[in-house]
């Protein structure tokens, strides 16, 4: 009798031959007792981190925009003041021709009018005239008056 002899390592060959590769690196699991341990993805975890950077991102182009528009309010509100200071002096009695960039002065007479002085507060010495001192004003060049220095600070021209 003839004795067939088996050979085991062709056996393991046929039995896993759909997990024999070429290139080891494509497969989905570790191919030898070194290799890295590869773990499945944890997709909640990696869409959680994904939501947590995307609403970290948005917070602060939110804050930026917050940041952008009180500049704009800020600036609103000083063109506002511009134009309630312009609107006062150009109501208000005025004897020369303003230049464009120099400072004058607002005075409240005591009849309830307004005048502008070339004149500052304090070059009048005793003899003020006029029953308060408003403001120290400016003529830009687009004819609005920048308000220098206000005698009331709180008060809104």
């Amino acid at each position: 009798m003839k004795e067939n002899k088996i050979d085991i390592y062709q056996i393991d060959l046929d039995k896993e031959k759909d997990k024999i590769t070429n290139l080891p690196a494509l497969i989905a699991y570790a191919h030898h007792a070194g290799s890295a341990i590869i773990k499945p993805t944890d997709k909640g975890r990696i869409k959680g981190n994904a939501v947590a950077a995307m609403y970290d991102q948005t917070d602060r182009q939110f804050r930026q925009l917050y940041e952008q528009m009180q500049t704009l309010i800020e600036q609103a509100k000083y063109l506002k003041s511009r134009v309630n200071a312009s609107e006062r002096i150009y109501r208000a009695s005025i004897s020369f021709q303003p230049v464009i960039g120099k400072v004058y002065y607002l005075y409240h007479k005591s009849n309830g009018k307004d005048i502008l002085s070339m004149v500052s507060p304090e070059e009048w010495g005793k003899s003020f005239p006029y029953a308060s001192f408003e403001a120290k004003v400016r003529l830009l060049s687009d004819h609005t008056w920048e308000v220098v220095t206000s005698a009331n600070e709180s008060y809104d021209y």
